[in-house]
C-alpha cells in the first residue's frame, strides 16, 4: 500500500482557491479512475493541501463530504489516516446529467486539445518508453479485454491514456492527459439509454485500438503511433457527441 504522495502528484493543483465541492469533484474523479488505489492512504492533511492548493480548512470540509459519499475512510490510532474506498461502478445518473450540462462546443473543445496532447504523447513515447513502460501499457491492454465491470473498464481506460503520457517522459503532457481523462474519461464509457440511437462502446475494439498503439510504441514507430492515438480520440467525439445530441432530442 502506497501513502498517496505519487498518485497526488498526478493531479493539477486547482488553478485558483479552490472550494471544498472542486476539491471533492477532483479527487472523487481520481478515485474513480484508479489514480488511487482502493485502501491506499492519502497524505497527511497538512501536505495534501498544499499539493491541491488548497487551505487545511478547504480540504477537511471536502474529506468530510468525501466520507459521506463513501470514498474515503479515516481511521484512529497509530496506523491511522484517511484511506480511499474505490467504488465498483461510477454515479451513471450523476455522469449523464454533467454529459448533459455540457454543450457539444465544449466536448469538441476537450475532444479537439486531447487530440493533440494523446498524439504527442504518444509520438514521444515511441521514442523515450522503457521496456517497464512497454510492458505496463501491455498489461493495461489485457486488464481492459478482460474487464467485466463499466469501473474498472473505465480505470483500464484511462489508465492506459495516462501511461502513455508518462511514457513520453513529458511532466507538461501527463498533467494535462490527466487533466483530460478526469473530465472525459467516465463519460466516454456511459451506456445509453434504452431510446439512445448512440450504441453501447465496445471494449474489446478500444482494447485492440490500445494494443495497436501499445505495438506502435514498442516499435518505436513515432508517426503511426500518433495517427493511431489521434484516429482513436476521434472515435471518442463521435460517440460522445451522438450521447450528447440524443439527450438534446429526448
Amino acid at each position: 500500500m502506497t501513502d498517496g504522495r505519487h498518485s497526488v502528484a498526478l493531479i493539477s493543483p486547482l488553478a485558483a482557491a479552490g472550494r471544498a465541492e472542486e476539491v471533492v469533484q477532483r479527487v472523487s474523479q481520481a478515485i474513480q479512475l484508479g489514480l488511487f488505489v482502493d485502501g491506499e492512504q492519502l497524505p497527511p492533511e497538512t501536505e495534501f493541501a498544499a499539493q491541491l492548493g488548497v487551505s487545511a480548512m478547504t480540504l477537511r470540509e471536502a474529506l468530510a463530504t468525501l466520507r459521506q459519499q463513501g470514498l474515503v475512510e479515516t481511521r484512529r490510532g497509530r496506523t491511522g489516516g484517511t484511506f480511499v474506498r474505490r467504488p465498483s461502478s461510477p454515479p451513471v445518473a450523476v455522469l449523464r446529467e454533467r454529459l448533459r450540462g455540457m454543450t457539444t462546443s465544449s466536448l469538441r473543445d476537450l475532444i479537439d486539445e486531447q487530440f493533440a496532447v494523446s498524439g504527442a504523447a504518444a509520438k514521444l513515447a515511441a521514442a523515450r518508453a522503457s521496456g517497464a513502460d512497454v510492458r505496463r501499457l501491455y498489461t493495461l491492454v489485457r486488464q481492459l479485454s478482460v474487464a467485466s465491470t463499466l469501473g474498472s473498464r473505465i480505470r483500464a481506460d484511462s489508465r492506459f491514456h495516462i501511461e502513455v503520457a508518462q511514457a513520453s517522459q513529458s511532466e507538461r503532457l501527463t498533467r494535462l492527459e490527466v487533466e483530460l481523462q478526469t473530465q472525459l474519461a467516465e463519460l466516454l464509457w456511459l451506456p445509453p439509454e434504452p431510446a439512445d440511437p448512440a450504441e453501447l462502446i465496445d471494449h474489446a475494439a478500444v482494447s485492440a485500438e490500445h494494443g495497436a498503439i501499445a505495438d506502435a510504441i514498442a516499435a518505436e514507430d513515432g508517426d503511426t503511433a500518433r495517427m493511431l492515438a489521434e484516429q482513436h480520440v476521434e472515435r471518442n467525439l463521435r460517440r460522445l457527441t451522438a450521447l450528447r445530441l440524443a439527450m438534446a432530442r429526448g
